[in-house]
């Protein structure tokens, strides 16, 4: 596959935003899921990250739709379609917050991995074929009103050496 690359300059003064290239990088990863998907980000927040209101979306998001679809409920969907759910970010009460809620919609805690780490600092969302990175944490503040850099990478060689690179890093204990 040869690469494809989008930059996007985001912020509430540029009036550009990010979250339809997410929305977009997610539900290609809920129809077609790869077997471990990577959410780092030093700051989490269950931001809204796709606008399903007039049911554009009904016949991916199952049975229930909702008519706004959280993170984490579109990361406990990918989980149930299949991928290995991984995410890291620091601890701390405003991170754990969206780790419980997380928790708490994920059905099978097998498809869970998270790791609480005080040094991240990236800020990436990985799936089977492609990369979501940039100074934007997954936050109102990251996708609304900071002004962020945001690149999305569709490349199976990059996404599939992120994926190395992330499970070396942030081994499961046995």
């Amino acid at each position: 596959m040869s690469e494809l690359a989008r930059t996007v300059r985001t912020g509430a003064r540029l009036g550009l935003r990010a979250e339809a290239i997410l929305a977009a990088a997610l539900l290609s990863e809920l129809v077609l899921p790869g077997d471990s998907l990577w959410v780092v980000s030093s700051w989490i927040t269950d931001v809204e990250v796709l606008d399903n209101s007039q049911g554009a979306f009904d016949s991916v998001l199952g049975d229930n739709p909702p008519a706004v679809c959280l993170l984490s409920q579109m990361l406990a969907l990918i989980a149930a379609a299949g991928a290995r759910l991984h995410v890291v970010t620091r601890p701390g009460t405003h991170n754990e917050i969206f780790v419980r809620r997380l928790r708490a919609a994920v059905a099978n805690s097998r498809r869970l991995h998270v790791v609480l780490d005080p040094a991240v600092h990236e800020k990436t969302i990985c799936g089977r074929d492609w990369l979501f990175s940039g100074s934007m944490n997954f936050t109102l503040s990251g996708l609304g009103t900071n002004e962020e850099s945001v690149t999305y990478r569709v490349s199976g060689p990059e996404a599939s050496q992120a994926q190395l690179d992330f499970s070396e890093r942030w081994k499961e204990s046995a």
